[in-house]
């Protein structure tokens, strides 16, 4: 190992180092990571722990309110609502990760190809990401899981059809702001000494863009990733509060959401706890977003 190669290995983990230094100063962004990490941690081994089954039925404790025997009350049917947002916290939260990556990889990958090659094909890639912005996305999103919804199942069940489908459908309409944020970087790095150094020497394209290039836009691409889990649980949870989500017997947030829009009045627990789920994960996410761009901004050093 040359001694290059150490001093870029020492510099880099020392810009880590002071970005979880400056992370771990801002108060609402740890705030948002306790909340966060508890959260997960529940949904991981609530259910090994408070093990009420998620579909006994019990018409004797229909809308039955929060009590010693379910803290957080019953649903129109008598199902344990605990059990239920431990379980399908799990199944929300897989769904807002999986989109994450489709939408940080589509984002990233063609931000990366416009902001590098420039041109024609930046022309192209930017008028594509207009013409997706340009969609409005809930009625698109409704129409494209309505169309099909039932082809998926078919194919692949139920569950994983329907899981699938909704992943794709949000990852692959929200990937324009990640697009446009790589692009912006990459047409600013692209001209500075380095690049020119590493091209002079015969570095071919994909090793400036993926080497000299994307570790440097890593920390925008982070950012934007963390925001989108949380936007995702909000579209995936607007899917299931609409009724073209997952099926009834998968008790996601908004899923919840949607059996408990008949009992506002007479029930309101049944909407309270999911929709505070909901409220806790996106509001933590967010804050700590917000709390990694500014520990990973080089302008704020």
């Amino acid at each position: 190992m040359t001694n290059n190669q150490i001093l870029g290995g020492d510099r880099a983990r020392s810009l880590w180092w002071e970005a979880w230094r400056r992370f771990r100063r801002d108060g609402m962004a740890i705030l948002g990571t306790v909340v966060l990490l508890s959260i997960i941690v529940a949904i991981a081994i609530g259910p090994l722990i408070y093990t009420t089954p998620i579909d006994r039925i019990d018409f004797g404790q229909a809308a039955a309110p929060p009590s010693w025997q379910h803290p957080f009350g019953t649903n129109d049917l008598g199902q344990d609502l605990l059990a239920r947002i431990l379980f399908g916290g799990r199944v929300s939260l897989a769904v807002a990760l999986a989109a994450m990556l489709v939408t940080t990889f589509l984002g990233t990958f063609i931000g990366a190809i416009a902001g590098f090659y420039g041109g024609i094909v930046d022309s192209l890639l930017m008028r594509l990401t207009d013409l997706f912005l340009s969609l409005p996305q809930l009625p698109l999103l409704l129409l494209v899981v309505y169309l099909f919804r039932d082809a998926i199942r078919a194919v692949a069940g139920p569950e994983v059809g329907i899981f699938l489908l909704v992943v794709v459908v949000i990852g692959g309409l929200n990937w324009m702001p990640v697009a446009r944020l790589v692009r912006a970087n990459f047409l600013k790095l692209r001209e500075m000494e380095f690049v020119m150094a590493a091209t002079a020497i015969g570095a071919r394209p994909s090793r400036l863009i993926w080497v000299h290039l994307f570790p440097n836009v890593l920390s925008v691409i982070i950012v934007a990733a963390t925001l989108a889990v949380g936007n995702a649980i909000i579209t995936e949870s607007t899917l299931s509060f609409l009724g073209l989500g997952f099926p009834p017997d998968v008790p996601t947030w908004g899923r919840m959401l949607y059996d408990a829009q008949n009992y506002l009045t007479s029930a309101p627990h049944m909407a309270l706890f999911p929709g505070l789920a909901i409220f806790l994960t996106v509001l933590s996410i967010n804050y700590i977003g917000d709390g990694l761009r500014d520990a990973l901004d080089p302008k704020t050093r």
